[in-house]
C-alpha cells in the first residue's frame, strides 16, 4: 500500500485530482446540511445576480439558489456515476472473464452479444432507453450501466486470454481446482489493476451521460442534477449567465479531477510503469 501511494504521489497531477474530488465529494456530503431547503424551492428573487439577496451564486429565473441546486447536484451525479460503474463493471467482468476463460464457442457468442450493443453510439443508445423507460433516476442508471459494460468485457477478455495458459493457472489445474475458482481466486485478482483505473475513468463519461440526459429533459424531473440546471438556463444565457456557467464549470472540475485520479492510478498500478519507476 505503501509503494502504491508512493508511485501515486509522484503524480502532481493525480494529487490534484484527489484533492478536487475530495472537495465534490465532501460538499455532495453535506450538501443536505449547509441547503438544508428543498433545491426546488423558489424565492421572490429571481434572476438575481451571485452574491446579491443572499445568493452565493445567484438566482435562476424562478428564483431558485444555484449555490443549493449545484450541492445537491453534486450527490445526484457522483451517486449515478458511481453505481452505474460498479453495475457496469460487475456485468462486463461476468462477460469478459467467461469469453476469456473458455474461448472457442462460448466466446464467439459472448463477444458478438458485446459487439451489438457497441454498435450503436453511446449517447444515442442511453436517449433511447431512457425515453422508453420512465425518466427516473433508475432508468438514467440502466441506461448508462447498458452503454457502459462492453468496453470492461472487453478489457477482462484479454486480460483472461493472456493469463489462461500462465504456469500458476496450469498448477492449479493440476491441483483439481475448479474453473469458477480458478477465476475468481487466481485469475480475476491479476486483472483489477486494469479494471480500477478503466472504472475510475467510467464514472466519470457516466457523469457527462447523465447530464447529457437531464440537459434533454430525460433525467428524473424531481432530483435536482447539474444537467437540469444548464438546460433551464440555457434560454435566458445572455440575460443569467450565471445559472448556466456554474454548473457547467461543476461538471467540468469535477470530470476532469476523475480523468486525472484515473491517470494517476494507470501510472501506480501499470507493471511497465512500476518497473520504470
Amino acid at each position: 500500500m505503501s509503494n502504491f501511494w508512493k508511485r501515486f504521489s509522484r503524480n502532481r497531477s493525480a494529487l490534484l485530482g484527489l484533492l478536487i474530488l475530495g472537495l465534490v465529494i465532501f460538499i455532495a456530503s453535506i450538501a443536505s446540511l449547509i441547503y438544508p431547503d428543498d433545491p426546488f424551492l423558489y424565492s421572490k428573487f429571481p434572476l438575481s445576480s451571485p452574491g446579491v439577496n443572499g445568493f452565493l451564486l445567484g438566482s435562476d429565473s424562478i428564483g431558485r439558489d444555484v449555490a443549493s441546486g449545484i450541492a445537491h447536484g453534486a450527490k445526484t451525479s457522483l451517486m449515478i456515476g458511481l453505481i452505474a460503474t460498479v453495475a457496469a463493471v460487475f456485468i462486463g467482468v461476468i462477460f469478459g472473464a467467461f469469453a476469456g476463460y473458455y474461448g472457442g464457442i462460448v466466446d464467439d457468442i459472448l463477444m458478438r452479444v458485446t459487439e451489438v450493443f457497441q454498435t450503436i453510439p453511446s449517447f444515442v443508445f442511453a436517449i433511447l432507453l431512457v425515453a422508453i423507460m420512465k425518466p427516473s433516476i433508475e432508468s438514467v442508471v440502466i441506461a448508462i450501466t447498458v452503454v457502459s459494460w462492453p468496453a470492461v468485457a472487453r478489457l477482462v477478455r484479454g486480460e483472461f486470454l493472456a493469463l489462461k495458459n500462465r504456469e500458476f493457472v496450469q498448477a492449479c489445474h493440476t491441483l483439481g481446482m475448479s474453473d469458477y475458482r480458478i477465476m475468481l481466486n487466481e485469475i480475476l485478482p491479476n486483472c483489477l489493476s486494469p479494471i480500477i483505473v478503466i472504472g475510475s475513468l467510467m464514472v466519470a463519461t457516466a457523469i457527462l451521460i447523465e447530464s447529457g440526459l437531464a440537459f434533454l429533459g430525460l433525467g428524473d424531473p424531481n432530483v435536482m442534477s447539474w444537467g437540469f440546471q444548464i438546460s433551464d438556463g440555457r434560454s435566458m444565457l445572455r440575460v443569467a449567465w450565471w445559472i448556466c456557467t456554474f454548473p457547467g464549470i461543476a461538471i467540468l472540475i469535477t470530470v476532469l479531477a476523475i480523468n486525472l485520479v484515473g491517470e494517476g492510478l494507470n501510472d501506480a498500478l501499470n507493471p511497465r510503469f512500476r518497473e520504470r519507476n
